[in-house]
């Protein structure tokens, strides 16, 4: 082979892929500077790792990479304290403070006949460990040992740190508690991505996680809950309830035992104690916190934001006191996370002690309390030497002098707090939310709503919006794993991984030093290593996704794309089952009729979509109610050939709230029109409602409609969500324009938990044959 030496900052990773062997640089994240040589190191019995005793700190590094392999290889890596200066078949790990590359940084040289590994500190030395593992075979991974494999290392240098010092995951354990075996592997997997927080959201309206010696009732009464919903939270109407009781928590032995694993894989792990929000369960326990101390209060059993909140008394300051305390003697980090978010004012509103406090205090509203509330907090945090994050509206009404903003509904509440000279941690949830749907929803597990697919969490850039000056205040970017739809921790797995490695590269890599189709390409090898490591990924990087469009002559085409460019695609058209035997899809398919594509990937991906080919398939039409802006913006969702398969999946209907849904289709000539159909979508828990009656018109001319179908449409308030289909028929009806009327069920009845407000129409394809 060539020799291939260079040094890049990422731009030229593709050349690099495609010219190496398997597993030689597939590294996730990809380090910050590097260079590739040729040759390998190979490893055998008698290679060393040479640790002095000057650095016996890093002895404890040194062993964890000599366990890991002797765990997969058998070889017997010996720990030496001094090697002769021409020494071969060594692996150094040393100690050198003036490397420059900060405290997480490393630097890394591979040759033929030894390794060096050189950082600041034993964290930085623990991550070029990672990436040691990282370079050997995908099988190091493997806790069995493993047969016939070649144990060896491509030639390389590399000088590595990270961008952001805070790299992190949050797992969500209130809706749905998870076992202490999990939460470590869970860290286990932040680790071998050089992730090096764990946010635990130990509190909310679900249940209360955490002991609190204090205060008993936490764990009696708060940790459980009678109930969990059925199904997605708008599913049925009205909500279903499994029946089951649910509970779980930690006590402080394994929450100091999770501390001290999390410790030793350099991870710190930031607690949260939500706050005045999302603190049903501690009502539950204990009622005096509450503005209405003689309610019975219970754990919640469905998912949503909860009205009962935290009252302002000195009850409630004592109480939350006392509990930090507790959580202060069991995290070392320096950070709490007090929530702070979706806390409703409604019971603020109702309390005269609140009004009074408010008066008292001379804020200008229950927002100002909030963050009189949060600021209060702050002020015994600090005292104790730590400090907090909150989520964005904490901005709400001031925010706490010394306080982190966490930016989650966007981005636009980290770029307010930078302005305001406040240290953030960008989480938006249109990027890093990764309880959304990263597939077709009518084929996923469960999930809360929206789509984030890989390749959208990979894109994201946290300095975008933000000035040069404010940049500096940004520590870093995190994903997070709300559970409500997550009852296992396989389904944590599936919902975080491999997302999750995507935000570890964007927190790890340089700015500007990325690029998808290179990392999908690592990542292909990297899913091998999560496969010996048991975690129960998603697989759906490699499925088929079909896009519509329209070539010149007005043909619908298909065109099939997919994240995995080493893989083919087969495809038939005819309904038999595609083989490699088929036709392999090079270019978008041209349909001229209703048709079922079939198709298979060598990756091992199958894909099955029916797509409508109709008179008003591409055809232009108009709304005579505006829209909310941005939704069906280029108006070509309802005829563009595909045909709403679920409620689940919002992104294909299109809305019309509070007014009649209606809309002319120009045919762009006068045609035969023997029967028309669209779809409309039934959740009433969603004030999404059928119309109350449809009717559908024909014109030649755009003026003047006679009306083919004018009928109500019936159906059952209570139930499930469903599709519902109206189909007009016609015989020897010709017209060129096509107008759809659907009367608007007016506001929602009373009983329903939006009565009285306006309720939705949600139409798809407009089917004209």
């Amino acid at each position: 082979m060539k020799k291939l030496i260079f040094f890049f900052t990422f731009f030229t990773l593709r050349f690099t892929l495609l010219q190496a062997q398997e597993n030689t640089y597939n590294l996730i994240p990809f380090p910050a500077q590097f260079n590739g040589g040729e040759g390998t190191f190979v490893l055998n019995a008698q290679t060393k790792i040479i640790v002095t005793p000057k650095d016996a700190p890093l002895k404890v590094v040194a062993q964890s990479l000599a366990t890991t392999l002797k765990m997969a290889s058998k070889l017997p890596l010996a720990i030496a304290a001094t090697a002769a200066p021409t020494a071969k078949n060594v692996i150094y790990i040393r100690l050198n403070k003036a490397l420059g590359l900060g405290t997480e940084g490393y630097k890394l040289s591979v040759s033929t006949d030894r390794i060096t590994l050189e950082a600041a500190t034993p964290q930085g030395a623990f991550y070029g460990v990672q990436t040691i593992l990282q370079l050997l075979p995908t099988a190091v991974f493997s806790p069995v040992p493993v047969e016939n494999v070649a144990w060896s290392m491509p030639v390389c240098q590399i000088q590595d740190k990270p961008r952001f010092v805070h790299r992190g995951l949050m797992l969500d354990v209130s809706r749905h508690f998870m076992p202490v075996s999990f939460i470590k592997k869970y860290i286990d997997l932040l680790a071998l991505h050089k992730m090096n927080i764990f946010h635990w959201h130990l509190t909310d309206d679900q249940g209360w996680r955490i002991e609190i010696k204090k205060y008993p009732k936490l764990t009696q009464i708060g940790s459980k809950r009678k109930e969990t919903l059925v199904g997605q939270y708008s599913e049925n109407y009205p909500q279903k309830f499994d029946g089951k009781e649910i509970g779980g928590f930690y006590t402080q032995a394994e929450i100091k035992e999770v501390v001290k694993y999390a410790q030793s894989k350099y991870v710190t792990i930031i607690p949260e104690i939500e706050l005045p929000g999302h603190s049903l369960a501690a009502l539950a326990a204990y009622p005096e916190l509450g503005c209405e101390p003689s309610k019975k209060y219970e754990v919640a059993t469905k998912w949503g934001v909860m009205n009962d909140i935290y009252c302002p008394n000195e009850k409630t300051f004592t109480f939350l006191q006392d509990v930090l305390t507790e959580v202060f003697a069991l995290f070392p980090g320096k950070y709490v996370h007090i929530g702070g978010d979706e806390a409703p004012k409604d019971a603020w509103k109702q309390s005269s002690f609140c009004q009074d406090l408010i008066k008292k205090l001379n804020l200008k509203d229950e927002h100002e309390l909030q963050s009189y509330f949060i600021k209060r907090i702050e002020k015994f945090v600090n005292s104790k030497g730590r400090a907090i994050i909150g989520w964005d509206e904490i901005l709400e009404g001031g925010v706490a002098p010394n306080a982190t903003v966490m930016s989650w509904r966007g981005t636009k509440g980290g770029i307010e707090a930078a302005k305001q000279k406040h240290n953030v941690i960008m989480t938006p949830n249109t990027y890093y939310y990764l309880d959304y749907y990263q597939a077709n929803p009518a084929k996923e597990p469960l999930a809360i709503g929206g789509y984030l697919p890989i390749e959208k969490v990979y894109e994201y850039d946290p300095g975008a919006g933000f000035s040069p000056e404010e940049q500096k205040y940004i520590l870093g970017v995190q994903g997070n794993v709300w559970t409500e739809y997550m009852p296992s921790p396989a389904q944590v797995e599936y919902m975080t991984f491999p997302r999750a490695t995507a935000i570890a590269e964007v927190a790890w890599v340089p700015s500007g030093g990325k690029n998808f189709e290179d990392f999908a390409t690592r990542l292909k090898e990297h899913l091998k290593r999560l496969n010996y490591l048991k975690v129960n990924y998603s697989k759906r990087m490699l499925d088929v996704r079909a896009v519509t469009q329209f070539n010149n002559q007005g043909q619908l085409q298909v065109r099939l794309e997919k994240l995995d460019s080493d893989s083919k695609i087969y495809y038939t058209t005819d309904g038999k089952e595609p083989s490699t035997s088929s036709t392999e899809y090079l270019m978008p398919i041209t349909l001229d009729k209703i048709t079922t594509i079939k198709a298979i990937t060598t990756a091992g991906a199958t894909f099955e979509e029916k797509f409508f080919i109709h008179r008003a398939k591409g055809k232009p039409y108009t709304y005579a109610n505006a829209l909310v802006e941005g939704v069906d913006a280029d108006k070509k969702k309802l005829t563009d050939g595909q045909v709403a398969q679920s409620p689940r999946n919002s992104a294909e209907w299109v809305r019309m709230s509070g007014k009649d849904f209606e809309i002319t289709i120009d045919l762009g000539e006068v045609k035969p029109v023997t029967k028309v159909s669209a779809n409309f979508l039934k959740v009433i828990m969603n004030n999404v409602f059928p119309p109350t009656s449809v009717e559908i018109g024909l014109s030649r001319d755009g003026e003047s409609f006679k009306d083919a179908l004018a009928q109500p449409v019936k159906y059952e308030l209570e139930g499930p969500w469903e599709i519902m289909p109206i189909v007009a028929d016609f015989k020897t009806a010709r017209a060129r324009y096509i107008r759809i009327r659907a009367k608007n069920a007016g506001p929602a009845p009373a009983g329903h938990p939006a009565a009285g407000r306006p309720t939705t129409i949600a139409m798809d394809e407009v089917v004209v044959d």
